[in-house]
This record gives structure tokens, C-alpha cells and sequence, in this order.
């Protein structure tokens, strides 16, 4: 059933805290909206609201990793990363275990428009030295990957969909970390996405094997660490790449394949990516008018075939 990995993540931290006494949230006044409310009903005494004042939050949240809490700090993903100065002084400099969570990622947030979409996040991130990040493609991934981040000793973005996404895994799925998760096998063209586009890079593959194209298809979830061993054999299999992602294509997994490939394999290389600004819309509407819909990626693979 579609869910959306921020109410994947709300469930998963709801049902953790149990077991673990010592995780701790703080939230920027958007309980609701980070599905962490449920949380805070249950443990009154280990979730804060600090209202509208992330930049505090995250030293909060600092401060408290490194006195033994196992804190996640929750927000939409535009407001928590942009807060950059404190993420990289805080968080990363310390080598806080802080697991901090964005949300409302991409264009694929909707109606709210860009001031609310998280756009440039991953490349924020990406440029510090020593935080993991980590975009589940579906319900059973996010589930997973938040149970992982509880004993990884290091800080780590989840970066989370409003929009519900399709199942894309099975139930005997295992979530490891820094490793891609093949879909498909082909020697064709090799299909990488992560996060809320997983689904329709998987639906046009699919399209596209009726057609004769084989792609190998891979859900890259943990975009830091890249799965460098695993990309570089897909791209000496079938020699040419396609990226997918709701995020911009500077610094993003396109920006991250683009450098693996230009220093140990060079590979005509495809981003498909944000290019401008968001605006407001519905999130079909959206993802049809930027290319993120199942019909949009698969063009854009045949244009990129045809030409290479």
C-alpha cells in the first residue's frame, strides 16, 4: 500500500521508542507534519518542541549525542539542512551521532511550492566529510534504515518523501547500508535512482525491456557512502548511465556518480534532475511536467540511447 517514508519514519520511531529509552526527538513546531506526534503523545519527556528555531534544535540535538542520547531531529528538509553553519559546526566538527531528518523532499512535495521543497540538500550535505545519507525508496526501506541508525556511530541525514510512494520491496527485504539494491539485470544501460523516483525508474525499465532495451536497475538508498563497487561494474557492463533524482543535478546522486565516473571510469553519464527552481502544483503534475514521471524518464533514456 503507497505510503509516504515520513509516516514510515513516524511509525518506526513511535515503535522504537519502546525498546530504546534513550532516543530522544526534537522538533521545529512541525510534529504533524514530521509524523513524530505520535511519539511525543506516547513519551512527553523525550520529545521537544523548540517552535521555530532550528538553528538551536540542532545544537540541542548535538549536545545531547554526545551526552549518550540517541537524538533525531526532525523538520522539513529546506529548513533543517539550509541551516548549514550549525549542521557543519555542531553536528559534523564534533562528530555528533545526531541522525537528522528532512522532510518534504523534492518537487514531489506538492502544492507548497519551492520555499518548501528540498532541493539542494544532498549537496549541502554531501560536502561535509563525514555524514552519511540515507533516501529510502518505500515503507519496509525507511523502517529499516531508521532500526540501522540507531547504533550508527556517526552524525546521518534521512532525507524523507511527503508524497506516498508504491512498495517497490519485498518482504524478506534487508536493508544494508552503502549497498544498491539491484531490481533488474541488463547490459543495455545502467538505471540509478534514489528515493521518491525509484518507482517509475522501475516502471519505465520494465516499459522499456518490452521494447528490447535492458537496463540494470539499481536503488541507490545510501547516496553517502556510495556503492562505488557496484556502479562502477554496472558502468563497465553496459557503458553508459542514467541517473534519476528529485533533487537538483549539482551535488546531488548525479553530481556524486558524475565524480566516481570522471576519476575511475569515464561513462557517457545521463542526469535526470532538477535544473531550475520548484514551483506549486500537484505532485503528478510536477513530476509529469519535469520528467519524473514513468513517461518523462523513459523518453529521456530513449533520447539519451538514441544519441550515444
Amino acid at each position: 500500500m503507497p505510503k509516504a517514508t515520513r509516516a514510515a519514519f513516524g511509525e518506526a520511531i513511535f515503535e522504537l521508542g519502546e525498546k530504546y529509552p534513550n532516543i530522544v526527538v526534537i522538533d521545529a513546531d512541525l510534529s504533524a507534519s514530521t509524523m513524530t506526534k505520535k511519539f511525543s503523545e506516547k513519551f512527553p519527556n523525550r520529545h521537544f518542541n523548540v517552535g521555530i528555531a532550528e538553528c538551536n534544535m540542532i545544537g540541542m540535538g548535538a549536545g545531547l549525542a554526545l551526552a549518550g542520547k540517541i537524538p533525531f531531529i526532525c523538520s522539513f528538509a529546506c529548513f533543517v539542512v539550509d541551516r548549514f553553519e550549525q549542521v557543519r559546526m555542531s553536528i559534523s566538527y564534533n562528530e555528533a551521532p545526531v541522525r537528522v531528518v528532512g522532510t518534504h523532499v523534492g518537487i514531489g512535495i506538492g502544492e507548497d511550492g519551492y520555499s518548501q521543497m528540498g532541493l539542494e540538500d544532498i549537496a549541502l550535505v554531501r560536502s561535509l566529510p563525514n555524514i552519511a545519507i540515507i533516501q529510502p525508496a518505500d515503507d519496509i526501506e525507511t523502517k529499516q534504515a531508521v532500526a540501522f541508525l540507531l547504533n550508527y556511530p556517526h552524525p546521518a541525514y534521512l532525507r524523507l518523501t511527503r508524497q506516498p510512494l508504491d512498495d517497490i520491496n519485498g518482504p524478506d527485504y534487508q536493508f544494508q547500508f552503502g549497498k544498491g539494491v539491484v531490481h533488474q539485470e541488463g547490459r543495455d544501460v545502467a538505471l540509478l535512482a534514489t528515493g521518491g523516483v525509484v518507482g517509475n525508474m522501475i516502471k519505465a525499465a520494465k516499459e522499456l525491456l518490452q521494447e528490447g532495451i535492458k537496463a540494470t536497475v539499481i536503488n541507490i538508498h545510501t547516496i553517502k557512502p556510495l556503492d562505488e563497487e557496484l556502479i562502477l561494474d554496472a558502468a563497465a557492463t553496459c557503458q553508459r548511465v542514467v541517473t534519476v533524482e528529485d533533487h537538483s543535478v549539482n551535488g546531488g546522486l548525479g553530481g556524486a556518480v558524475a565524480e566516481l565516473l570522471s576519476e575511475k571510469r569515464p561513462t557517457r553519464l545521463k542526469r535526470i534532475g532538477m535544473r531550475t527552481f520548484g514551483e506549486s502544483g500537484t505532485p503528478a503534475a510536477l513530476y509529469e511536467k519535469y520528467g519524473f514521471s514513468t513517461a518523462g524518464i523513459k523518453k529521456s533514456i530513449v533520447e539519451f540511447l538514441g544519441t550515444s
